[in-house]
């Protein structure tokens, strides 16, 4: 099987853009599913959730691997292209559960405001950072289509960036994002796996 390297499925939001793009290629229903890979034979794994019952995906042809790596908030400067899974306050801004730092390659890829199942009335927003003023957290202004967002980013929030992986990353016992499409017969075709590496949980 031919793996594709150089790719990274980053405004995915984690899972939104360049793994969208796979969606409409595809026939089915484009779903997420999280949990721990159980062993892996030929081009198909199980995957156990966090709750339910454990889950059969077969990898396409080309899916698009990745690592989840940690990042650092020193690695966001005015200008940086972020996503973020948040969910909506009461002031209208939005409360980060997690900020992932895209490379310049993948720049603009996705912008905008999605709902997003990370949390329930969770959305992902993908953007460039306009400021990130630091005050107990951290308050960023994110410009993305549809126009700017304020989003408080709380002290111990994940960040991440991503590098790109091989099948080998899919191990039994790693950490998975797994956005697929499934089809009407229930067949869950994995067109990006997003591998924490090092026991890493992705956040998204």
């Amino acid at each position: 099987m031919s793996v594709m390297h150089g790719r990274l499925p980053f405004a995915l939001a984690v899972g939104v853009s360049l793994a969208g793009r796979g969606f409409a290629q595809s026939s089915g229903v484009a779903v997420r599913r999280r949990g721990k890979i159980d062993p892996l034979s030929g081009n198909a794994f199980r995957l156990a959730p966090r709750s339910g019952a454990k889950v059969t995906a077969v990898l396409a042809s080309n899916p698009r691997l990745n690592w989840p790596i940690p990042a650092k908030p020193i690695d966001i400067a005015k200008g940086s292209s972020i996503g973020t899974a948040a969910i909506a306050q009461r002031d209208g801004t939005l409360r980060a559960l997690e900020v992932q730092v895209f490379p310049p390659s993948v720049r603009g890829v996705g912008e905008g405001a999605r709902p997003f199942d990370v949390a329930p009335a969770g959305s992902m927003t993908n953007g460039t950072i306009g400021s990130m003023v630091s005050a107990n957290g951290r308050i960023l202004t994110v410009a993305c289509k549809g126009g700017e967002k304020k989003i408080f980013v709380p002290n111990g929030v994940p960040f991440v960036t991503h590098a790109p992986a091989n099948r080998s990353a899919l191990t039994p016992g790693a950490n998975v994002l797994v956005i697929a499409t499934q089809a009407p017969d229930g067949t869950v075709t994995a067109n990006t796996v997003l591998v924490g590496k090092n026991g890493l949980v992705p956040p998204m």
